[in-house]
């Protein structure tokens, strides 16, 4: 019996195997485990449809199932990966209100009691139906939302404590405690705060249970009118709330150089507990974007980027830590940036971090980027369904700057094409092609406003929000994407190959072109995703090449090594196209000079970016004809970190600090410093402009040279060098340096909280002191002519850098002869394989050049990748390394 049983089985399963599979059936597995946690939605209007019987419809707007998933749907996919079964996810599900429509979801699917026509569609609700498919909209329009009940008495709440009178510590633990009853059950219980007994309302907790008590952290916004109110829904759709009896009062946070509050980093937009829950990207996310192609699949590289490891920067984490001991709750600016998912599920009402979870240390992560909605609607551009989020709000924000966000509390996700195929819902949105990267790249202190003239900023009352909210009236920290806005990159476009990814014609224009370069791939493995050659990589490119070193130390598995060194070596690979150089000899009276030309290649100032620590500056060295070393200047020590700051040394960085006038205030020195959050003025900025600069249009964007002089115009900058009468070689070099020795050792110093800034410099001291990268080196013979009568000039035997580097299509090599010779320049991969012979003869003297065009010796196109050349002579060898790209 057990045999025939078995080839019965058998027989079944390969004939089902050989029958057609609807989109429907295909997902029968989801549908099953739906009504087995739900028996009683059984043959009902989420089971069986006159239009569309056995549908797929619960999940889906497609009712034929796959493609975009409603909220339910959303909510499923996310519990999945969490749950050991199906089944168990759904059930975790139960008390969420998924479609937003103010019934959980056991409400809509099992309460047919209190309501006439449940089971509901979880997922649906009047203002998403217009997406479904397949089915007669007749057939669902009386199943979206629960109505009909018999129960309209609200349910009976009183707040317990705190009820009146108490006094309450700001950044403390505190219990909110309430009492809450209804005849068909509460549903949820939701609580506010309020600083004006009533006149307004900030939610501290949303969708709590109803068992009474609440552990709540008491935010920093003191005063003796608080007051709390809790609102609880029944499951018949009722609200019942109470207020607190009488006020209470919830004194500052204690210490502080100045006495700030969360009230002066009130800013618009978008605010807690009013965006939905943001999903996991290494639980959810990488279902359909990620374990693909890591070359070019939105997870991977987005994975190894600083942009995934915002929350989890230890260098960020040590300058907040600081931030808070000199200005009580200012971390709440810095949090709604680097894990906006935890800021807008509210838990950055700790300002210093402690209630950030692991899903937001994800940083910067999809569903905020890819939710984010375009505060300046657009008509004709902006999608339509824009308005009614913007309409939401209470302040929409002046521009898309300062953390200042606008996000769909729907999971709608927006990109810059209309023509995705995805599981989701989503929207083409023209804000994703730039405006998008200057929500937390136009950055500004909102506790200062603009003085009587430029540069010149007081600080506003305290414990109240900014004035106006105008990032123009505040000080600058930091002016990426606006100096971005006014270069020729912006206005025009800027031929610039080496940063156009799959660009034909090589014209960049946007932050994304350059950040995000265009890849040929997928966004997702979802089945008839169209191959792109514009295809956005993720890995949204900067320049920090040090903390992605010590991340594991901190972290852990968090982490992966891997992409973590894979991101490294992109961020190498930016900062090695981000300036040129050139090298011009000549003469002072008797002594030769050298003319270092720095060219910003960028399309902001070089470098840009948050000031504290970052720098670039010039290594220069010259030799005599022995070899000998005569002259240095910008010389780096790597075992001490020490940069010497000679008379001669050219850095490239902006200094902030306090003002005479702020000085006494703060008791600090008026001088630059890296108190960034009480610096109220710009010592120094001497950073070069981009292409498109003006005097005029960077002083509106309150990021002007200061102490240092640009014509308009230009976007380079030339440095003169006096040398030793005995120098006939000079070298040069352009090093960029994440993080400075002094920045490093401020965050040890001055942190009395706790002993972050201490294990910081210990990882700086491991991970080999942030070693400054070398962005550009070249070499030059010294013309001089020490008799005026025309010597002929000395020339040293060298490699040089090649041009362009990385290349694509081909690469100059530059190369100089001191005399005649027999030599050798050969290309090699990285294991040292020979690839292709450039010269093998004997030349003569002086500067010459030799192309290679990325193939090998028989004449095929070699990979991308590293290379190096190498170049021999009867005494002697150089090797640099050059970079192909396909």
């Amino acid at each position: 019996m057990p045999t025939a049983f078995f080839r019965v089985s058998i027989l079944v399963i390969a004939t089902l195997l050989t029958l057609p599979v609807s989109p429907a059936q295909a997902r029968r597995p989801i549908r099953k485990a739906f009504f087995n946690v739900y028996p009683g939605a059984t043959a009902s209007r989420l089971d069986d449809l006159p239009s569309n019987a056995g549908h797929c419809g619960v999940c889906h707007f497609d009712f034929d199932g796959g493609g975009p998933r409603n909220p339910y749907g959303l909510s499923v996919e996310v519990a999945i990966g969490s749950f050991p079964t199906t089944e168990a996810a759904i059930l975790s599900l139960d008390g969420l209100d998924a479609d937003n429509d103010g019934f959980i979801n056991n409400v809509e699917i099992t309460d047919v009691i209190n309501f006439t026509n449940t089971p509901t569609f979880p997922g649906l609700e009047s203002g998403n139906v217009g997406s479904v498919a397949n089915v007669d909209p007749a057939d669902i329009l009386p199943y979206l939302t629960p109505s009909g009940s018999s129960d309209t008495t609200p349910p009976v709440v009183t707040v317990l404590s705190p009820n009146g009178g108490e006094n309450a510590q700001a950044g403390t633990f505190d219990l909110v405690t309430w009492s809450a009853t209804d005849a068909s059950g509460i549903s949820h219980v939701d609580i506010y705060l309020s600083d004006d007994f009533g006149g307004t309302f900030k939610q501290v907790a949303a969708q709590e249970p109803n068992d009474g008590t609440f552990d709540w952290f008491v935010p920093n916004r003191p005063g003796g009118l608080s007051a709390i109110r809790v609102v609880a829904r029944d499951n018949a759709g009722n609200y019942g709330e109470d207020l607190s009896d009488a006020s209470f009062t919830i004194t500052r946070v204690p210490g502080g150089t100045v006495p700030t509050t969360m009230r002066d980093i009130d800013l618009p937009g978008s605010q807690p507990f009013s965006a939905g829950v943001f999903r996991d990207p290494d639980v959810n996310c990488v279902t359909c974007h990620g374990e693909y192609d890591p070359a070019v699949e939105p997870w991977y590289v987005w994975k190894g980027s600083m942009m995934a490891q915002a929350q989890r920067d230890p260098l960020f984490l040590a300058t907040v830590v600081v931030a808070e001991q000199d200005a009580p709750s200012v971390g709440d600016l810095c949090i709604r940036c680097h894990t906006p998912g935890g800021w807008l599920e509210g838990r950055s009402v700790d300002t210093s971090g402690a209630l950030i979870t692991a899903k937001d240390r994800a940083g910067v992560q999809c569903d905020f980027c890819h939710r984010q909605v375009d505060p300046i609607y657009k008509p004709g551009i902006s999608p339509p369904q824009d308005t009614a989020v913007l309409d939401s709000l209470d302040v929409v924000p002046l521009a898309p700057a300062n953390g200042q966000y606008v996000v769909d509390p729907d999971p709608i996700m927006r990109g810059p094409f209309g023509d995705a195929v995805a599981s989701h819902s989503f929207l083409e949105s023209p804000f994703h092609r730039a405006a998008l990267c200057g929500t937390c790249h136009d950055v500004s202190n909102p506790v200062f406003s603009a003085g009587g003239s430029p540069g010149e900023y007081v600080p506003n009352a305290f414990d109240a929000p900014h004035p106006d909210g105008d990032l123009r009236n505040m000080f600058p920290v930091e002016r990426t994407f606006s100096e971005w806005s006014e270069s020729e990159y912006a206005a025009s476009g800027v031929f610039a190959p080496q940063f156009a990814g799959n660009k034909a014609d090589g014209i960049v224009s946007t932050c994304q072109d350059c950040h995000m370069r265009d890849v040929s791939g997928v966004g997702c493995d979802e089945p008839g995703v169209p191959t792109r050659p514009d295809l956005p990589l993720h890995d949204l490119m900067g320049a920090n090449h040090f903390v992605p070193d010590i991340l594991p130390s901190f972290w852990g598995s968090e982490v992966d090594s891997l992409r973590l060194q894979d991101g490294k070596q992109r961020a190498i690979q930016m900062l090695g196209l981000a300036a040129t150089m050139a090298l011009t000899p000549g003469q002072q009276l008797s002594n030769p000079t050298v003319t270092v030309t720095v060219t910003n290649e960028t399309g902001h100032k070089l470098p840009s970016g948050y000031p504290e620590g970052r720098r670039i500056w010039l290594g220069v060295k010259a030799f005599d004809a022995d070899d000998s070393l005569v002259y240095e200047s910008g010389a780096y020590d790597p075992a001490t970190g020490v940069l010497t700051h000679d008379a001669d040394v050219k850095i490239y960085q902006v200094k902030p600090g306090v003002s005479t006038s702020l000085a006494p205030v703060v008791g600090l020195p008026a001088a630059p410093s890296f108190h960034f959050v009480l610096n109220d003025t710009i010592y120094s900025d001497n950073r070069i402009p981009p292409r498109g600069y003006t005097f005029a249009a960077f002083e509106a964007i309150q990021s002007p040279p200061v102490a240092h002089t640009y014509p308009d115009g230009q976007y380079w900058d030339e440095t003169e060098y006096v040398l030793p009468l005995d120098a006939v070689f000079a070298e040069v070099t352009l090093y960029y340096q994440t993080t400075s020795k002094g920045y490093i050792e401020f965050l040890r110093d001055e942190n009395t909280t706790n002993t972050l800034g201490q294990q910081l410099y210990d990882a700086w001291v491991a991970q080999g002191r942030a070693a400054p990268v070398v962005m550009v080196t070249d070499t030059t013979s010294l013309h001089v002519d020490p008799t005026g009568i025309g010597d002929i000039p000395t020339i040293k035997t060298a490699l040089l850098q090649n041009w362009p580097n990385p290349f694509r299509t081909s690469a100059t090599i530059r190369y100089a002869l001191g005399k005649r010779e027999p030599m050798t320049i050969r290309i090699y991969d990285v294991a040292g394989r020979l690839v292709k012979t450039l010269i093998n003869e004997e030349r003569p003297p002086g500067f010459q050049t030799v192309t290679w065009d990325g193939t090998n010796q028989v004449g095929q196109r070699v990979a991308s990748g590293v290379y190096y050349y190498r170049m021999k002579t009867a005494t002697q060898h150089f090797s640099r390394k050059i970079v192909l790209l396909r």
